[in-house]
């Protein structure tokens, strides 16, 4: 019998699972990341070990090559520097070689800090990674409710990513639903490279020292679509070869025939063709003059994809959008870096004598703008190619980490079937996590969800959203088992006053439930998450309002999960069976103490805890 790669891996997530079968991995990601550390560590002491004592025997042969050139200078002076020339060479890559062990040690010191990071990161301390504070949009559908962005949240706890463009690509998977097709190649992508940890792990290493801001990204697109200053300017191009010629005929001329006092003339000559281009030369390598670095670091990552081999689709498309058919597209961007660094030279002080000899500016700007015609519309693509190789990276590294979680399918278009078996929230940690199940039979079907305080509503409700989520970045789902349509999630679990607005809370969460509504009403697959709606208002209206809202929500066959303290709201499933359905938390109350067990269950709530809560704050009830 054959099993297709989703029905395998949900084979896998279910022996996972079962707290009676042993873990199938050869090893499992703690242990493993355990003896990385170790192995990392020995080498990045040896080699440190080996640079110390080279840095002597450094010394050593330095002063050695000094009393040398003395001793031949007293045999003659053209013995004595032609030993310094080439003592000076040799030593020179001496050194070179010797600041290679170091980078060496500090590159295996980074391999080290990326294991001890994952350890933390399993043990639930996620506070080395990025957490996209940057993308948090309070009027997105659903980011901020969920916690997808800022400290302690799902992009913090995924990302591993290296470059700006690379996390704003990961920033775009958790926000935006992908298609089926698009889906589902992502999540064969994400299953082989969780597989590729030294891949992944040597691409963190080799970004990791990259000081990226992402608006140098953007001004070096913007300068790929500016019409060139020298490419195709004749007069330009001509005194680019003629000017250097000029200049060193005029330092040669005998001073008996132009006296060096007239000489300056000469500067007249590249000063004026300076002076026609310099605003238009400043302007472009304004644009360009932080992206040396930046290149630089994007093709040691381009020539990391490069050296890979890729077995499924989606990475081998992307790897496709980095042939080139002269060269390695990372020799490209190498070139690119070193014109870019080479035009930074302009902004020395000494470059004003490189400016009058030979019009370095416009040498070199003349070599960008025939870079850039060589390149045009090349860039884009391998900049896309890096972008989602990073980003899926993370995903691997999910996956990795969390083996025990499943793909989700994605049933076919129009379905409306959600079915979840053991989802928990993917922030809590394995050892405390509660995990329920959730089926939704069919469009227009929304689960009433009560119960007392802390027993676990608002945990349920953004454990199945972050699973939808999830499946529509095409991640895996924290979860044994889950189906799923392609489906657009909307959220209104925290709402809060905006002064600047003059709002009060109570209004921003109806502007949030209008945005809801809609959406139900215009659109396909939505499915709502609402958490104690109309908080802010008195008893009498808020019971009202939920029931009108309900009913609305019903009539336009929304789908979601409503949390509510208002019991009543629970008889009107007796009124619509196919489309409400009653489930709640429950709490043991024996006393004054509390048991939770977080465990969802048929039914309108019946226990209450907040007046023995009080108690405990010293309230007296």
């Amino acid at each position: 019998m054959q099993l297709n790669q989703n029905t395998a891996d949900n084979l896998l997530s279910a022996v996972f699972f079962c707290p009676d079968l042993p873990y199938l991995s050869p090893m499992n990601p703690a242990n493993l990341y355990q003896e990385r550390i170790q192995q990392f560590g020995e080498q990045a002491a040896r080699l440190k070990a080996k640079y110390d004592r080279l840095a002597l025997v450094r010394l050593l042969v330095f002063v050695a090559g000094v009393a040398v050139f003395f001793l031949l200078f007293s045999l003659g002076m053209w013995y004595a520097w032609g030993f310094a020339l080439l003592f000076l060479v040799a030593f020179s890559r001496f050194v070179m070689w010797h600041f290679g062990i170091q980078r060496k040690s500090e590159y295996f010191n980074r391999l080290k800090e990326i294991n001890e990071n994952e350890l933390k990161y399993l043990s639930g301390d996620i506070s080395e990674f990025e957490s996209g504070e940057e993308f948090v949009d309070a009027d997105h559908p659903y980011t901020v409710d969920l916690d997808i962005f800022g400290e302690y949240s799902i992009f913090q706890y995924v990302n591993r990513t290296v470059t700006s463009i690379g996390k704003q690509t990961l920033a775009d998977y958790l926000s935006q639903a992908a298609n089926r097709e698009e889906i589902l190649a992502r999540q064969a992508a994400v299953r082989e490279l969780s597989t590729k940890l030294d891949w992944r792990q040597h691409l963190q290493a080799k970004g990791a020292d990259a000081n990226e801001n992402p608006t140098y990204v953007a001004r070096l697109m913007d300068w790929m679509n500016d019409e060139p200053i020298v490419l195709g300017n004749k007069k330009l191009i001509t005194a680019l070869y003629i000017v250097p010629i000029i200049m060193l005929i005029a330092l040669f001329i005998p001073a008996a025939i132009i006296p060096w006092k007239y000489k300056w003339i000469f500067l007249l000559i590249p000063g004026y063709f300076l002076r026609q281009t310099m605003e238009q030369v400043g302007h472009a390598h304004e644009k360009t003059a932080k992206s040396q670095d930046l290149i630089a670091n994007y093709a040691t990552l381009i020539q990391h994809i490069e050296n890979e081999d890729f077995e499924r689709e989606k990475l081998l498309n992307l790897k496709d959008l980095l042939a080139s058919e002269n060269q390695l597209v990372s020799n490209h961007l190498k070139k690119l870096s070193y014109i870019i660094g080479q035009l930074n030279v302009r902004y020395n002080a000494f470059a004003l004598v490189l400016e009058l000899g030979g019009l370095w500016s416009l040498q070199y700007m003349y070599k960008l703008e025939k870079w850039k015609a060589a390149q045009q519309g090349n860039l884009e693509k391998w900049f896309i190619a890096l972008r989602q190789f990073d980003a899926l990276s993370s995903l691997g590294a999910l996956y990795h980490n969390n083996p025990d979680w499943v793909f989700p399918e994605i049933v076919d278009e129009g379905a409306t079937v959600f079915e979840g078996e053991v989802v928990g929230h993917p922030l809590i940690h394995a050892d405390t996590r509660v995990c329920n199940d959730l089926h939704i039979p069919h469009r227009g079907h929304i689960k009433l969800i009560t119960g007392s305080n802390m027993a676990g509503k608002s945990t349920f409700l953004r454990s199945t959203a972050l699973a939808i989520v999830f499946a529509m970045t095409g991640a895996p789902v924290c979860a044994r088992r889950f189906r799923v349509p392609l489906t657009q999630v909307y959220t209104s679990m925290r709402t809060k006053d905006a002064l600047h607005e003059s709002t009060s809370s109570f209004y921003a969460e109806l502007k949030r439930l209008q945005f809801i509504i809609n959406a139900v009403e215009n659109g396909d697959n939505i499915f709502f998450l609402l958490d104690e709606i109309l908080k802010g208002t008195n008893s009498t209206d808020r019971h009202t309002g939920s029931k009108a809202l309900v009913l609305q929500l019903v009539r336009h066959k929304g789908s979601g999960l409503i949390a509510t303290h208002d019991l009543e709201l629970g008889g009107l499933a007796a009124q619509y069976p196919d489309d409400l359905e009653n489930l709640c938390f429950e709490v043991d109350v024996e006393g004054d103490k509390l048991d939770f067990d977080y465990k969802i269950k048929p039914g309108i709530s019946q226990s209450m805890n907040a007046t023995i809560l009080m108690r405990r704050m010293g309230i007296e009830v």
